[in-house]
């Protein structure tokens, strides 16, 4: 059975709150890379950016489901179908000029 790969960032967040602390550093940005790696403020940042990439996915997913609802409204697909398929037996011959 495939899980899911549904992404809500509510839950990485509530998970996540009590070490977030200060969203001031960006992870990778070179006054981040300059501090020591055993420094709290180095992943809280790691944290934060957590937390971004899962608010991102959810709206990204939530985006990728409403434009799939929004083409599947957008025309009469089953008709579109039936057609396709009926013109796929049509062969027109190419006459030489």
């Amino acid at each position: 059975m495939t899980q899911s790969r549904t992404v809500a960032w509510q839950p990485v967040h509530a998970l996540l709150e009590p070490w977030l602390g200060d969203p001031g550093l960006v992870p990778g940005t070179p006054s981040w890379c300059d501090m020591a790696d055993s420094d709290p403020r180095k992943w809280q940042a790691v944290l934060w950016s957590a937390v971004w990439w899962a608010v991102a996915e959810d709206a990204r997913q939530t985006d990728l489901a409403e434009a799939s609802r929004d083409i599947s409204t957008a025309a009469d697909w089953p008709r579109i179908a039936r057609e396709s398929i009926q013109r796929r037996g049509v062969y027109i011959p190419r006459e030489v000029a």
